[in-house]
């Protein structure tokens, strides 16, 4: 090697080396001598560097992850368990009996098996570009396949397959939106009570951190070449756009029109309840045309944008009843509704300055309403501290369920037909119908007795009807076979008013606490249901014309009415006791005493912070497999609400949710769940699955993720560390951006969120094309 440039060292003089002398002056050595020299440092240096990079790139820190480690599992077939798998009865042996009941490893074991482990992995896998790269980042924007714009409030669908990400994200993200890392716990090594780090601001946990000058990366030039190719394909994943009659609203179980064509009957409204398909669907709902970011609560109470619930019949028809108006371009709500023209508080309030003890928001905490309409009874009762299960069919009203959901008050698409409805027995602490055309009275109060079952006792009926305060034939004739069924189902008549602004009536009904009454009946009609039949069991189940005994041991669930809100939130429900085995293997109190305890954990260490959601954005929750409510208890001071799901062969704990003043339902993730596309801003799956992936498909359960997750929305999943990654996959194969993935020890959790993309191709779904 020869040395082209020999700098003018201290001590040398300037006319040695402009004459071309073969030895320095410094030190006696020869210049030769002195360029090797120089090359081993130089070449040693660049060594140094460049094993500093590689160091930096790869280093694993080990986390004393205490969010991770106290992750509460479920295992299967442990005996002794007091909770049935839930919501069948004897059609299928798996949900019966107390053998078969799950039960799971406690908290403390947990913690001791996961303290052994010494391996964690971390990966935020949003690589972020410099800022030098920013600009060709925002090119590929405008390519078409993926828009990173951070304030996308009134985003249009239209800017082809765009990628949008929700504005506003605290200051626990950067600009990027990804999550940062307090530098200094990096630097000092303190990881007790980091829960996710993810190192924005860590030299060690992220690459671009270095200066990364005219150089690209590895990954910023595979994502460009990936997003070049064909868009419905990625990571063996090929997605299409479902082609259906239904369009945007496709709901696979409420659309099924090959199934409902071949029904012999429909005068039961069987055509408006749940037929889904032979195989679920695969395919990704498309977008409405001009598709925005829904509009925050509460101003979505009083407006939405037209654009997302693009139909304007009801308005046509019921606007003169305030229902709802098309205003510009908005969907406005004025509060009012058939039985309430002049707004939805005035009616509350006129409730209950007719029965006190309807004390609502205290006493009277979860209701259900019974055809709901656009569902502004339940929106206002919100300002009551009174949560309300507003149902609806899928019907002539068109969209009204989607308003509600829209509006972002709780709602399912459900009809009361020939099956019960997917609750529990005696839950609801109020029923409440106003004008909900349902025929109560007709084949021996078939309908009326299912609401009996899942009324709590000493619960209230609230019915505002015509029949209650018109005096023609017809309302004379259904008020008078009312008040003859009411009397046999033993349930009193405690008030009847009437609104004298609404010009309309109310008649208050209250179910018995005890079986006293149905013991001194003269008459067995209707007739009490048998034994074995399980007021609980609910799914798939048909309806019979009878009437279930109340309770009538004091441990039994219903026997008492639950603590006034929000203590009862709190509080174990009374008849839960030390002898029963919990869900997690410990007695039934401790069970659900840890179960809250992790939660509210997770959520002030974790979900609230450290993940970097803006909360204000966030308003329809759904926990897709709860135990014991806990995750929903936990956000009770949100403005937000949680639909708490317990899949049907999971331990059924529903009851003991409905106690604490929440509620949910009973739903099978192998079929499409009774909701309108894009109805929920955050979906919570923890080891949904890996359970559910033993009975169906999983692509098909993803896809009805995306179906029913709003674009922006936000989807937190916890499971063990190979259903992780096959969900990363499949998330970012649909375009959705990864905010975080971390492993450890076997576990994980991901946090990803849903684009604005679809893609190009369709699937024509033949069970939902007339």
């Amino acid at each position: 090697m020869t040395c082209s440039y020999i700098p003018i060292l201290k001590g040398q003089k300037r006319s040695n080396i402009m004459a071309g002398e073969s030895y320095s002056h410094y030190g006696g050595r020869k210049s030769s001598d002195w360029c090797s020299k120089i090359t081993v440092v130089t070449f040693v240096g660049i060594s140094f560097v460049g094993i500093w990079m590689l160091i930096s790139s790869s280093f694993s820190i080990p986390l004393q992850n205490s969010e991770i480690s106290s992750t509460l599992k479920v295992t299967k077939n442990l005996p002794g368990q007091d909770f049935p798998v839930n919501a069948k009865r004897e059609e299928d042996e798996t949900f019966q009996g107390e053998k078969g009941f799950r039960r799971g490893r406690s908290l403390k074991e947990i913690e001791d098996e996961e303290s052994e482990g010494d391996s964690s992995n971390l990966r935020n896998e949003e690589e972020n570009q410099e800022n030098s790269e920013s600009s060709s980042s925002g090119d590929e924007s405008q390519s078409g396949n993926e828009s990173e714009e951070v304030d996308s409030r009134e985003k249009d669908s239209t800017s082809s397959g765009g990628e949008s990400e929700t504005g506003g994200e605290d200051s626990n993200t950067d600009e990027n939106g990804d999550l940062k890392l307090e530098t200094e716990k990096a630097k000092k090594g303190e990881t007790e009570n980091e829960i996710y780090p993810a190192g924005d601001q860590s030299e060690i946990l992220k690459e671009t951190t270095t200066q990364n000058g005219p150089w690209s990366t590895q990954a910023a030039e595979s994502e460009k070449e990936n997003e070049s190719q064909d868009s419905s394909s990625s990571k063996g994943y090929k997605w299409q756009l479902c082609k259906t009659d239904a369009g945007p609203d496709y709901i696979p179980c409420l659309d099924n029109v090959q199934a409902i064509r071949k029904l012999p009957s429909t005068s039961h409204y069987e055509h408006r309840e749940r037929h889904c398909p032979i195989e679920p669907s695969t395919c990704l709902v498309p977008l409405p045309s001009g598709y925005k970011q829904p509009i925050g609560w509460p101003r979505s109470r009083e407006q939405i944008w037209y654009s997302n619930v693009p139909h304007g019949k009801l308005a046509k028809v019921k606007g003169h009843q305030n229902w709802v108006k098309v205003t510009g371009e908005y969907l406005t709500f004025p509060g009012g509704g058939t039985q309430f023209k002049q707004g939805a508080l005035h009616y509350i309030d006129f409730i209950q300055q007719t029965l006190p003890q309807i004390s609502w928001g205290k006493q009277t905490r979860v209701i259900l309403d019974v055809g709901c309409g656009v569902a502004s009874f339940g929106g206002y009762l919100f300002e009551r501290d009174v949560l309300a299960m507003s149902l609806a069919p899928k019907d002539e009203h068109e969209a009204q369920v989607q308003f509600a959901l829209e509006r972002g008050i709780p709602a399912i698409s459900a009809v009361m037909g020939t099956k019960r409805l997917p609750f529990p027995g005696k839950v609801f602490d109020a029923v409440h119908c106003a004008r909900c055309r349902v025929p109560w009275h007709i084949e021996g109060g078939k309908l009326l007795l299912e609401l009996n079952r899942v009324l709590r006792p000493g619960g209230h009926f609230i019915w505002s009807a015509t029949p209650v305060y018109r005096k023609d034939e017809e309302n004379v004739g259904i008020w008078e076979a009312m008040s003859e069924l009411t009397k046999s189902m033993c349930w009193e008549l405690v008030e009847i008013n009437e609104d004298k602004l609404n010009e309309v009536g109310v008649a208050i009904y209250r179910k018995p606490t005890s079986n006293d009454c149905y013991q001194s009946r003269k008459r067995n009609d209707p007739p009490m249901c048998e034994e074995a039949d399980d007021s609980d069991a609910a799914w798939n189940i048909t309806l019979q014309a009878c009437l279930h005994k109340g309770p009538e041991d004091s441990s039994a669930h219903g026997s008492k009415w639950p603590a006034k809100w929000p203590l009862r939130s709190e509080k174990l429900p009374s008849w839960l006791r030390s002898s029963q085995v919990g869900v997690y293997g410990k007695a039934a109190p401790e069970d659900f005493a840890a179960d809250y305890d992790h939660w509210k954990n997770v959520m002030s260490k974790s979900y609230l912070n450290d993940l970097g959601i803006n909360w204000s954005s966030v308003r329809n929750v759904m926990d897709m497999k709860t135990i014991y409510g806990g995750f929903a208890a936990a956000l009770k001071d949100l403005k937000v609400w949680v639909m708490n799901v317990v899949p049907i062969d999971s331990p059924d704990t529903l009851p003991i949710i409905y106690d604490r003043g929440l509620f949910g339902i009973y739903h099978d993730w192998c079929e499409s769940f009774s909701t309108y596309p894009r109805s929920y801003d955050l979906l919570h799956a923890d080891h949904l699955f890996s359970d559910i992936k033993k009975r169906c498909t999983i692509a098909s359960v993803f896809a009805e993720v995306d179906r029913i997750l709003r674009p922006e929305g936000k989807l937190i999943v916890r499971d063990n560390a190979e259903t992780i990654l096959e969900i990363e996959n499949m998330a970012r194969s649909v375009k959705w951006k990864v905010k975080m993935s971390y492993s450890k020890n076997g576990e994980g959790l991901l946090f990803v969120q849903k684009s604005f993309w679809r893609p190009n191709q369709e699937q024509i779904i033949k069970s939902a094309i007339a």
